[in-house]
């Protein structure tokens, strides 16, 4: 994970009440996990795991609560296979 990117996973429920998101991103040299309950008007907890890997296993922990989470991180286009065609 470069210092630019960031993952956001969603349980994939709508609504303020059954809404929870988890975020990764780094800042500087740390890693931060921040897991929101409720949409933008609700709470929200956060945490500094030391590596990436350890930020990695507590978002795992914490997805395994409920089925339904999917990745929603915004992934760089795939490279063109012939760039030479354009």
């Amino acid at each position: 994970m470069t210092r630019d990117d960031s993952r956001h996973w969603w349980n994939g429920r709508w609504g303020r009440i059954a809404r929870r998101d988890i975020h990764l991103r780094a800042e500087g040299d740390r890693y931060v996990v921040e897991a929101r309950e409720g949409g933008a008007d609700g709470t929200t907890r956060t945490w500094s795991p030391p590596t990436e890997k350890d930020a990695l296993q507590f978002i795992d922990d914490l997805l395994s609560d409920q089925d339904g989470w999917r990745e929603l991180s915004a992934r760089p286009p795939a490279p063109d296979p012939d760039p030479g065609s354009r």
